[in-house]
């Protein structure tokens, strides 16, 4: 494919009636499905969305992952396909929209680096970036990597093991757990062949930690990636699998014992979820099911739900109860928690804009934590779709408070069918605060804090604990746990004002 011209920055600021998004057609790996929503929306109030960058093949394209806040400020994802050799790429973007190509996977003899990363990366706790790819490595089953000073490091190819017991095909990026490891899945393999939960080290070594299986009490082929609880134990779901058939909400002690806590049904608690969970001050679950519900669209429409570490299910909003489905339809990607305390997430069809795309070109919409919706933006608001269409990948906070997210169609370039697709950003008014990579740690750990605008700290305190610190640029700070710290919110003292974490950070024993 031929370069086209550089991809220039547009921006629109919403009136106070902005559009809203509904429908879907998740077209990554394994699932394809269509639906048939479309829509419009009023936001609470004014808000600010710019098409920060536009993919054009060479660069990458069909961005389907959250973006994570890296230590210098930017923003850093991965592209599934595209790239030097079309196997994806790894990409770096700044709030401004400079987009730097900074890895392109197949670069290896036999794509012995991976391809086609599906999942989002990770910033872990020692500065580095890990992730994985859906294929390539070894085995051509896909791999594990680490992203460091520029150079890839492929820890481990799935399918080593004989029958491919250890797994295959990840489809969701990893979570560095309290002890130190990284935790992720495969869709695939396993002892019985319906994915598996591993745990891997630093330096590669890989243990598989629970086998999905065919039982009607099984979840199967996970796409998701996991969250760890603040009572320790890890929480996920599964797309199939259960009695019905429509997925799991399932829990997993640290030993690797597996709890089913709810069964989709795909009735009025939707069904096939494909994300993540989150958990909210209040100790619950909020995630989104992708079908079900609500038959105006194939297969449903999707729903937002809460759920409790102890399986009590409440269905927060069904989508497309709005008249030609205002409200989005078919939310394929994640929540996040903002400080604000609402949910941010994003459906792949539906809105305003349902000419433009078949079933709908997607949202971004809003919710509180009780179930209010406000739809923030319906994509493909803008000619030829030039600000995105289709989200698949939910939407980051970063800390200077707005919500940088990406679409995997549309945009500026001509060079995929449909557009290569977008990253852009969206200002709803919140503040900025600070973020620590990791959430929690013992007496002595070090733990290293996001930011902005920090070359000025004064003080850094741990739940009202002062410790010691070192800003080591105006993006980040290194600090260590303080002896009487106590589990609670992280403060920074600026010359300029006081800056508190989005989280919670837990002091271990």
């Amino acid at each position: 494919m031929t370069n086209p011209p550089t991809p220039k920055i547009s921006t629109c600021t919403l009136p106070s009636q902005a559009l809203h998004s509904s429908g879907a057609t998740p077209m990554r790996a394994v699932y394809l499905a269509l639906v048939f929503c479309f829509a419009s929306a009023i936001p609470s109030y004014a808000q600010t969305f710019t098409t920060l960058a536009s993919f054009n093949s060479t660069n990458g394209s069909a961005p389907g992952q959250v973006l994570i806040q890296g230590l210098d400020g930017d923003f850093y994802g991965t592209a599934e396909y595209g790239g030097a050799n079309g196997g994806g790429t790894i990409f770096k973007i700044t709030a401004t929209g400079k987009l730097t190509t900074i890895y392109s996977f197949c670069s290896q003899l036999n794509c012995a680096d991976g391809k086609f990363p599906l999942g989002s990366l990770l910033l872990a706790n020692d500065g580095n970036l890990y992730g994985t790819t859906n294929q390539g490595g070894a085995m051509n089953y896909g791999t594990v990597f680490k992203f460091a000073r520029g150079a890839l490091t492929t820890l481990y190819s799935f399918c080593s093991q004989t029958n491919c017991s250890d797994g295959y095909f990840p489809d969701a990026g990893l979570l560095q757990a309290m002890n130190g490891s990284f935790y992720g899945t495969t869709s695939g393999g396993g002892t019985v062949g319906f994915g598996t939960i591993f745990e891997i080290t630093h330096s590669g070594k890989l243990t598989t930690r629970y086998n999905f299986c065919f039982e009607l009490t099984c979840g199967q082929f996970p796409q998701q990636p996991l969250i760890q609880g603040t009572n320790g134990n890890f929480y996920g779901m599964t797309p199939l699998g259960g009695p019905y058939g429509w997925g799991i909400v399932f829990g997993m002690s640290p030993k690797g014992g597996v709890t089913s806590l709810y069964n989709f049904v795909n009735a009025s608690d939707g069904g096939n979820p494909r994300s993540g969970l989150v958990q909210a001050s209040n100790g619950d679950f909020y995630g989104t099911a992708f079908t079900g519900a609500n038959g105006s669209c194939y297969g449903g429409c999707g729903t937002v739900f809460e759920i409790t570490s102890a399986g009590q299910f409440t269905t927060l909003h069904t989508f497309c109860v709005q008249s030609n489905c205002a409200d989005g339809a078919n939310p394929y990607a994640g929540l996040v928690l903002a400080t604000d305390g609402n949910l941010y997430g994003t459906t792949v069809a539906g809105g305003a804009n349902g000419i433009a795309c078949f079933g709908g070109c997607g949202s971004l919409f809003e919710i509180t934590p009780t179930g209010q919706l406000t739809t923030l933006y319906s994509f493909c608001a803008q000619a030829n779709c030039a600000d995105g269409s289709s989200p698949y990948a939910g939407v980051l906070q970063a800390t200077n408070g707005a919500l940088y997210g990406t679409t995997y169609f549309g945009g500026a370039s001509n060079e995929c069918a449909g557009g290569c697709g977008t990253v852009f950003s969206l200002s709803v008014g919140l503040r900025p605060f600070v973020q620590p990579v990791s959430t929690s740690g013992k007496v002595g750990a070090k733990v290293i804090l996001l930011g902005n605008n920090l070359t000025s700290t004064r003080s850094v305190s741990f739940n009202g604990r002062s410790a010691t610190f070192i800003v080591v640029s105006d993006t980040e700070i290194t600090t260590t746990v303080p002896t009487g710290a106590t589990s609670g919110k992280l403060q920074v003292v600026t010359a300029s004002g006081t800056l508190k974490s989005n989280v919670s950070f837990r002091v271990l024993p």
